[in-house]
């Protein structure tokens, strides 16, 4: 029996809820538990069907069902593996650090940047300040586990913080602790080509597709505090959003 079946949560083929959804439950669970990590590969389907005593269509479907939720990915000739791509809900806010956390992975930062200075002209009209208004500016490469994810340039205003040096490991951590968490944001997403420095820090080639995300948080009172420009690779992030009609 392969390690995996050994871990996941037994099937009961008593129970109402159908064998492949049983297993695709104890699949996901293993997935977000880390008992499985990102590009990891599943057994063969042949095995995984002998060892937990299912057919091959159970097993089938209960992949194919993690598949389309984004969870697993199927290489041709290789198999099933675990997806290394992130999603991030754009319907919600939350910061890199809360994502990866959601996604089982492990955040950590390496710091370009740590400074104090004063608003340029392109912030000052995106946070709609008077020129010379102090903020403090965090630069650094964002990691799931050891994958570099983003590169992240972030400006607070520097009333939201007590200094420079409050930011850890995650700013909205931060500015939560000092009582200036943004409770709304204004987001963009295009497409860009990363240039030869953010790709090297990327660990991606000159020139690859990747997103920019510009963001805009704001205090309950509407006051802008935060203004973000993140840099992803195309092949590593997807953005959803969940839409509904009105009538």
């Amino acid at each position: 029996m392969t390690t995996l079946a050994k871990q996941l949560r037994p099937l009961d083929p008593q129970a109402n809820q159908p064998l492949y959804l049983q297993l695709q439950r104890a699949l996901r669970e293993a997935i977000v538990q880390r008992l499985i990590g990102p590009d990891d590969a599943l057994p063969a389907e042949r095995e995984l069907a002998a060892d937990l005593a299912v057919s091959r269509m159970t097993v089938r479907k209960a992949l194919d069902g993690l598949v389309d939720e984004g969870l697993l990915v199927r290489r041709q000739g290789s198999g099933n593996f675990v997806s290394a791509r992130v999603e991030k809900n754009f319907a919600k806010l939350t910061s890199f650090s809360e994502d990866m956390r959601a996604r089982g992975r492990t955040p950590h930062s390496v710091w370009l940047k740590r400074a104090v200075g004063t608003v340029m002209p392109e912030e000052a009209l995106t946070l709609r300040l008077s020129p010379g208004t102090p903020v403090y500016r965090f630069h650094r490469i964002r990691f799931a586990d050891d994958a570099p994810m983003a590169l992240e340039y972030a400006t607070v205003l520097a009333f939201a913080l007590p200094s420079v040096d409050a930011v850890d490991r995650s700013l909205y951590e931060a500015l939560e602790r000092s009582g200036h968490r943004p409770v709304r944001a204004l987001q963009r997403l295009r497409a860009v080509l990363l240039t030869a420095e953010q790709a090297e820090l990327l660990k991606a080639k000159p020139y690859d597709a990747g997103l920019l995300v510009e963001r805009v948080g704001f205090l309950q009172d509407g006051t802008a505090v935060e203004y973000s420009q993140s840099y992803y690779c195309g092949d590593t992030y997807d953005f959803i959003a969940e839409l509904s009609s009105t009538t």
